[in-house]
């Protein structure tokens, strides 16, 4: 078994590095939140002081943060760790970032003689606690082969999208589309509560229907509707509507370099900005639907 550095412990981040440990690996972890690592310290790992600490003695690195900001401030530089890793390790970068600051990682690794894949990932929260995710891979496909033992421990599913940023370009196109059905999914069920229908009813219609789609399948918007999803615990524990604006803003600037239309992409990207505007960035992204539940009551 290999030792991993695991790096950022979100809601994401946490079950995946809680999987490597069940998996057998050694794991070194960091992240601001002193919570989070508590939490894997009582299931093993190894709590380092510093992002720094944690790569020293590590073969493989898995990042998974909130930006390309946050990757690259982690990564690049005088300061990044990339100058602290070992040499031939492995980086695994599984944040939701720019194309261009993943291929960035990647040339400053392979200066540094490190090998490095981009594994963006698919599946929620729940996929993550349940070790289900999907991988969208950008990189040789002979370093996707040394991470696959790895990726396997946290998901199901390894997509090999292409060279380094694919990966990236294929979770930007995955959630653009997400947030549109989820964006539309809560307007139906919006539309149908105005008219006195019962949200449980209708969303098993659609779910039974032409309308049917993940959302319906494992991700009610509805508090009540559906078990153990945000929605029925006050929109915490998932993927928050500000990750979901930051992505379709990803989706928007990808749209504009390669000169392809969005439309939908971006009339959700302003329902996600008008909704993280009104004080919602925080919960997450299917409390979009209360959006659309205040302009009733306006």
């Amino acid at each position: 078994m290999s030792h991993i550095a695991f790096i950022g412990l979100g809601n994401m981040g946490g079950p995946m590095a809680q999987n490597l440990l069940k998996a057998g690996h050694t794991l070194s972890v960091f992240d601001l939140s002193a919570i989070a690592t508590k939490v894997l310290a009582d299931a093993g790992a190894l709590v380092a002081p510093s992002a720094h600490a944690a790569v020293d003695q590590a073969d493989i690195v898995v990042s998974m943060l909130p930006a390309s900001r946050h990757v690259e401030g982690l990564f690049l530089g005088t300061e990044g760790i990339i100058g602290r890793m070992r040499p031939g390790a492995l980086i695994i970068e599984c944040s939701t970032i720019a194309s261009q600051s993943a291929i960035a990682v990647a040339g400053a690794a392979t200066a540094a003689g490190l090998a490095m894949i981009d594994a963006p990932v698919s599946g929620g929260t729940g996929g993550a606690i349940a070790g289900t995710l999907t991988f969208m891979v950008g990189g040789p496909a002979e370093v996707l082969e040394r991470a696959r033992p790895v990726l396997l421990a946290m998901g199901k599913n390894i997509f090999h999208a292409g060279a380094h940023g694919a990966g990236q370009i294929a979770k930007i196109c995955n959630n653009m589309l997400l947030g549109i059905l989820m964006a539309g999914t809560a307007e139906a069920l919006a539309l149908g509560m105005a008219n006195g229908l019962d949200p449980r009813v209708l969303s098993d219609i659609m779910s039974k229907s032409s309308g049917r789609n993940w959302v319906l399948d494992v991700y009610n918007p509805i508090p009540g509707v559906m078990e153990n999803v945000p929605a029925s615990r006050g929109y915490t524990g998932g993927f928050g509507v500000n990750l979901m604006l930051k992505d379709l803003g990803l989706a928007a600037e990808s749209a504009m370099a390669a000169k392809s239309p969005v439309p939908l992409g971006e009339l959700a990207r302003n329902l996600y900005a008008l909704h993280s505007g009104s004080g919602a960035g925080e919960l997450d992204f299917s409390s979009i639907v209360q959006l659309l539940q205040s302009k009733k009551e306006k």
